[in-house]
């Protein structure tokens, strides 16, 4: 039976309507329950990352100002600042989206919805936050800090590695999520795997810091180009460097893919076991 094109591309716009309703309304019952009765709401996110950052700067700022931010205690804050924001997002974002399959079973057994929704909801309300709290500050910092010849052009470039790390988080969002509904050990191991994320991120020390025998290793985690890549954009100065931001962007893509399809792969088995 031939169908008019014209109306197959309604069918799609449709779905893709729905699926973007259903969404919306989880991510907001998502931020909804996590800040119901908090008197800061969302702008908690902004605290962890501000309390660690002084906390780095007590006790590491001391050893590597000198010698990498130009005898500079607030350069250093700010370094660390920049990774902790990163690191903060990979890990609240994914840690959510490994649970969200199996904590909505519920739902799925009682009504026909699409199951990748779920992990991409948290990842969209980790957005929202991100947006309304962090990226204002980045703004302000970049502003600050680069000549008046490149300040709009590096203000807009900061969402690029953002978007990287968001690929990337919703990349691993997707994999551990169907993981979790066979393997339900899963959070205990990927701890441990957040904890080697930190450590190999040179997000309370510079990358130039690692002995370069050790931080070619580094490239292996897909954060490394997103935090040197924000860093480069926001505290240097100087305009965006193109390869940095291809690189953080490029993880972010080969991760979701890998993501995406692994769950696909899964995704027929998850209702024996819900």
């Amino acid at each position: 039976m031939y169908i008019p094109k014209s109306i197959e591309q309604k069918s799609r716009l449709s779905t893709i309507e729905r699926y973007w309703e259903l969404v919306s309304v989880l991510a907001r019952r998502e931020l909804k329950v996590r800040y119901r009765g908090s008197f800061l709401g969302i702008y908690w996110s902004l605290f962890n990352p501000l309390m660690m950052t002084g906390l780095y700067a007590i006790v590491f700022g001391g050893g590597f100002k000198k010698q990498y931010y130009n005898d500079s205690l607030w350069e250093y804050a700010l370094a660390a600042f920049t990774g902790l924001t990163v690191i903060q997002f990979y890990n609240s974002s994914t840690s959510q989206a490994l649970a969200s399959i199996v904590s909505n079973n519920s739902l799925l057994n009682k009504v026909k919805l699409p199951v990748s929704i779920f992990p991409v909801s948290v990842i969209v309300a980790n957005t929202f936050q991100l947006l309304i709290g962090m990226l204002p500050l980045l703004i302000t910092v970049t502003i600050f800090l680069s000549p008046h010849s490149s300040t709009l052009v590096n203000v807009i470039a900061i969402p690029i590695p953002l978007l990287g790390l968001i690929l990337i988080s919703a990349g691993i969002g997707f994999l551990t999520s169907a993981l979790y509904v066979f393997f339900r050990d899963l959070p205990f191991l990927y701890e441990l795997v957040q904890f080697v994320i930190l450590m190999s991120s040179p997000t309370f020390y510079p990358a130039e810091f690692v002995p370069a025998k050790i931080r070619q290793y580094l490239d292996l985690n897909p954060l490394y180009p997103v935090i040197e890549s924000l860093r480069q954009v926001v505290l240097s100065g100087d305009l965006p460097d193109p390869t940095l931001m291809f690189r953080s962007l490029l993880s972010g893509i080969i991760i979701l893919a890998i993501g995406w399809v692994c769950f696909n792969w899964l995704r027929p088995k998850f209702m024996d076991l819900l």
